[in-house]
């Protein structure tokens, strides 16, 4: 009974915690009081449900212990201000159908909650701790955990930026119809920063991957609500059609496997099932490829090649050569670069690394070294290439990648297996 109790209470936090959490602010207008009483109405969940049962609906229940609390909470307040917010909150319960947001017809609570924590007032940093805590549920130390600062430090972002909303008067919805398309690239970017700051591998394999999970569940709520944005569902493609790939990219002991070398059988056949709908979805709401679908599309020519020889990377190249001729961005230009060599071969690939790495938009980034490193290697320039090792080695993160390179470069120098 009490595993069951705890996978349906953790079912409930998955489905419902956003749509609590968005529905209290807009009733209260007080973000620390409807996170607060959302996170309580799951601690008596926690307590009540072993003796009373899960309830026919534990998201209704939820909801209904979440809003009582915070109105205990209002009643209970000294502060006059507060109090005030019971009659407001009250009619607001009451009222049948709420207004829309001006300029379109889309009315959701969770959706004001993304565009609000996303919006460009706000510090890039404020604005993913705002989406994972407030959006995606997670607790101010597993966010400050995930961006490697104190949860001191982290505590204090989510205050200020809570702050700022109020004191600046940002609004909570909807941007109206001229603004969304702009504003809409904003909260892309911010659930794409999230889910790479869970794909990058660290010794933390669990976290990572959740992280990467709670961005995925975003992206695919967000699909929900604008079913209309290609880019959204292009995200949404890109994300899942990694996140497959990820049983695959460490072996046993966690140590990262090549993407030549991973064991395909291990990767997530339904997420691969997914990514590519959702690919199709965005490409019949526009046929002409944003970056989110252009990314999509390399990593679905990488999930559907049964193997590395059989990826088709001249259709890769052309396809990050389109990115970087619209994207100025050094790392596009590096990946770009990565597949012509893929396509072509070490000598082209070296060639393009170069002339990436002779830019300085990229000095002190390891993947360029790495990169170098790689091609003189295909090529068997092995002196040259342990240099690029050893240059790629020094600048890299402690962790599995920095590892793997230390194994490429011992390998260079290992004797002959007789």
């Amino acid at each position: 009974m009490p595993g069951t109790v705890a996978a349906a209470v953790s079912a409930a936090h998955a489905a419902e915690w956003s749509r609590i959490v968005a529905s209290l602010i807009r009733v209260t207008r007080d973000w620390s009081l409807a996170e607060d009483a959302a996170q309580d109405a799951f601690a008596k969940a926690l307590e009540r449900w072993p003796v009373e049962g899960v309830p026919r609906n534990p998201g209704a229940w939820i909801t209904t212990v979440a809003r009582n609390g915070a109105l205990d909470r209002i009643r209970r307040s000294a502060n006059e201000a507060l109090k005030m917010r019971e009659v407001a909150m009250m009619d607001e319960l009451d009222r049948p159908d709420r207004e829309h947001d001006s300029g379109h017809d889309i009315d959701d609570d969770r959706l004001r909650l993304i565009f609000t924590c996303c919006h460009p007032a706000l510090a890039i940093e404020a604005r993913v701790a705002l989406t994972l805590r407030t959006v995606a549920g997670l607790t101010t130390p597993e966010i400050a955990r995930a961006f490697l600062v104190p949860e001191a430090t982290m505590a204090q972002r989510l205050v200020r930026a809570k702050r700022k909303i109020q004191n600046a008067g940002i609004p909570y919805r909807v941007p109206p119809a001229e603004l969304l398309d702009e504003r809409l690239g904003g909260v892309l970017a911010v659930l794409y920063l999230v889910f790479n700051a869970g794909y990058t591998l660290t010794d933390d394999a669990a976290h990572d991957e959740a992280l990467s999970t709670e961005a995925i569940r975003v992206g695919s709520l967000l699909t929900e609500l604008l079913p209309r944005s290609a880019s959204a569902h292009g995200l949404l493609a890109l994300m899942l059609l990694q996140h497959a790939r990820r049983a695959g990219r460490t072996d046993a002991d966690g140590e990262l496997v090549s993407l030549e070398d991973q064991d395909r059988s291990r990767w997530d056949a339904l997420a691969i099932r997914r990514g590519l709908n959702a690919l199709d979805a965005s490409y019949r709401l526009e046929p002409e490829p944003d970056r989110y679908q252009a990314l999509a599309t390399i990593a679905a020519c990488h999930a559907t090649a049964a193997s590395a020889d059989a990826t088709d990377y001249r259709r890769i190249a052309a396809l990050y050569a389109g990115l970087a001729a619209a994207d100025a961005s050094p790392v596009v230009a590096l990946n770009a670069a990565i597949a012509r060599g893929m396509a072509e071969g070490a000598e082209a690939g070296l060639s393009a690394v170069d002339e990436v790495s002779a830019s300085g938009a990229l000095d002190g980034y390891y993947l360029v070294p790495a990169a170098q490193a790689d091609f003189l290697r295909r090529l068997g320039r092995a002196d040259a290439a342990g240099q690029r090792y050893d240059a790629a080695i020094a600048l890299a993160p402690a962790g599995p990648e920095r590892r793997y390179l230390e194994r490429r470069r011992a390998a260079l120098i290992a004797p002959p297996v007789e």
